[in-house]
């Protein structure tokens, strides 16, 4: 069996952790939470740091030195992370699903994600001071 499929997150090195994430970027894309009910709203609006042809952060070693707002999900537990996609590998884990067929451990494949239509790719652009995220909201992709 898979490491996956026999360590719970915790018990992963930390290359298991970092083979685990799908990248497919939606996790860099800016967030607005509603200050009245808590809701997050997502945007299509992506951090600087992340190469939007690859999906990957361009600074991952200092991402969150770069850009505070930037987390850490090494640092944190899952269940207080349910703003992240339901695609999302490490969610899927830590509620004891399986990884789908388009994710690069099953599939053997980095551009599996994408060519599944799971990335931020296609659809992604990077933040900018002339960019007002409230612009342009818009909701998860399955």
């Amino acid at each position: 069996m898979a490491f996956w499929q026999t360590k719970t997150l915790r018990e992963m090195t930390a290359d298991e952790w970092e083979a685990v994430c799908d990248r497919c970027g939606k996790c860099c894309l800016v967030k607005l939470e509603d200050e009245d009910n808590g809701d997050i709203a997502l945007t299509r609006v992506a951090c600087k740091l992340i190469d939007l042809k690859s999906c990957l952060c361009t600074g991952y070693g200092k991402r969150c030195s770069v850009v505070p707002e930037c987390v850490d999900l090494t640092q944190h537990d899952f269940a207080e992370f349910q703003w992240l996609p339901s695609t999302c590998a490490y969610r899927l884990l830590h509620n004891g699903q399986a990884l789908p067929e388009w994710h690069h451990l099953i599939s053997g494949s980095a551009e599996s994600v994408h060519n599944a239509g799971q990335s931020i790719r296609d659809y992604a652009i990077h933040e900018s001071p002339q960019l007002d995220p409230e612009d342009h909201i818009i909701e998860w992709l399955s």
